[in-house]
């Protein structure tokens, strides 16, 4: 079975159709990359997965569960909403991390938050929140942030400030790792930290989709790519198959343009 099943998403803002009729699924371990030029719909799409944004119509499942289905729809609680965010852990390209809290804390938040809402919470604190805090400790240790635990976001560098952002994802333990342009807003020098973590976790089978304009990790990294255009899946298949051999005028348009810029 598919872990991730996502069948005839549309979503429209106004006058205006930013995904049209977006099918594709994902198995286990799987990393799938979104590449396509500026307002293709890349973004949108991960954030109707995630449930930031509510798909027009479509129908989405993972491991079977239906997480939304427009023939179905009915009134959602925020509670219902959180759990099926839970499948998925995204990260940003602007860190989106808290100011006031350190990288540790940062990484621990959100699971001792939900963790609270747990009916034996208040019979476990101790076991519960020392768990917590050990998971965050190896978290940090993995993305080679283990000496600046105490430190605040002001106080890290770009490329480090997105790996606390990757730990707190992971935090979460989601089936699914979505990363919207992960690099775009670091310097190019430290960009490379960062697709380094992101190849490593590729490397360990944790299930992820990437929107990317690095082309070249795109290739290295992707068990499948689809390339998107006016919010159509224009081409989809592995990196041999799309990028190096594509088959729409289209896709060998798209990619000419970064072979020029990278020539």
């Amino acid at each position: 079975m598919s872990i991730l099943k996502a069948e005839n998403i549309c979503k429209s803002f106004g006058n205006t159709e930013v995904l049209k009729n977006i099918s594709f699924t994902m198995e286990k371990g799987e990393a799938l990359t979104l590449i396509g030029s500026s307002g293709s719909g890349k973004t949108t799409l991960l954030r109707c997965l995630n449930f930031l944004e509510t798909p027009d119509s479509g129908r989405i499942t993972v491991h079977g569960d239906v997480l939304f289905d427009s023939e179905n729809t009915g009134n959602v609680s925020e509670k219902e909403l959180r759990r099926r965010r839970l499948h998925f852990g995204m990260v940003f390209q602007n860190f989106n991390l808290f100011p006031q809290y350190t990288a540790l804390e940062n990484v621990m938040l959100a699971r001792q938050l939900i963790a609270r809402e747990q009916p034996d919470f208040k019979n476990n604190k101790k076991a519960i929140m020392e768990e917590i805090e050990s998971e965050a400790h190896e978290l940090l240790k993995k993305m080679g942030l283990s000496n600046r635990e105490g430190n605040y976001p002001h106080q890290l560098s770009g490329g480090q400030c997105q790996r606390v952002a990757i730990a707190r994802a992971l935090a979460m333990k989601p089936d699914i790792l979505c990363f919207d342009e992960p690099t775009s807003a670091l310097d190019p020098e430290l960009t490379g930290e960062v697709l380094k973590v992101i190849r490593g976790l590729a490397e360990s089978d944790t299930t992820m989709i990437i929107v990317t304009h690095e082309m070249s990790f795109a290739h290295d990294v992707s068990d499948e790519i689809i390339f998107m255009d006016n919010g159509y899946i224009v081409e989809k298949g592995t990196p041999q198959q799309l990028m190096d051999d594509p088959q729409e005028e289209r896709t060998k348009q798209f990619l000419s343009h970064y072979a020029d810029t990278n020539s």
